[in-house]
């Protein structure tokens, strides 16, 4: 697995992500105002983000890719990165707030993003009390495994408490959130198809 996203360095990781934000949405001819409509937040937000100022939450970076018309992996993908394996610790990883600031979560992706692939995977790190920002829904499909420590999973009005070795599935289009109500840090392989994140 990779580094614990408290010991990963802030600043590149920040700058790279709101870089390739800025160049998404200039290359589409898209103005931070507009990106900001689209998302549902401030042009303030969107300036701090690709200023590398601000990590945003899942929800948010979620919309902003959406108004930019690509996954969140993505966003976090380097050239270098492509190919058919990938290395434990030398996987990309992006860090978001947690809901109310209450911890980190942090993407590690498994697998090079594809312009044509059918499926993403990555593996979220849920710190403990961090929660996704909202619920949130789109095309597709999720499949994910506990791998370590605890989840609570809420699919519309349905909550669903799962420890390590519990696995879940669900048609993304239903709304969907989580958070960590435990002592340690969560790892949840999760899969989307199509790629979403």
């Amino acid at each position: 697995m990779g580094k614990d996203p408290k010991t990963t360095p802030t600043g590149e990781t920040d700058s790279e992500l709101g870089i390739r934000i800025k160049h998404l949405r200039m290359s589409r001819g898209l103005r931070m105002r507009e990106v900001a409509k689209q998302a549902a937040c401030s042009e303030s937000m969107v300036s701090k983000i690709e200023a590398g100022h601000t990590v945003p939450s899942l929800r948010v970076l979620h919309s902003i890719a959406h108004a930019l018309d690509v996954s969140i992996a993505s966003l976090f993908e380097t050239p270098k990165a492509a190919g058919i394996v990938r290395r434990a610790g030398e996987r990309p990883m992006i860090r978001l707030k947690g809901a109310n600031y209450s911890g980190q979560i942090a993407l590690e992706g498994l697998a090079p993003t594809e312009q044509n692939a059918l499926l993403e995977a990555n593996i979220h790190i849920v710190e403990p009390g961090a929660e996704s920002d909202g619920a949130i829904s789109h095309e597709g499909e999720e499949l994910g495994l506990v791998i370590e420590g605890c989840l609570e999973l809420q699919v519309d009005d349905e909550t669903f408490f799962l420890q390590t070795g519990d696995s879940f599935w669900f048609p993304s289009n239903r709304k969907h959130r989580y958070r960590n109500p435990g002592r340690t840090t969560a790892r949840i392989v999760w899969v989307n198809t199509p790629p979403t994140f």
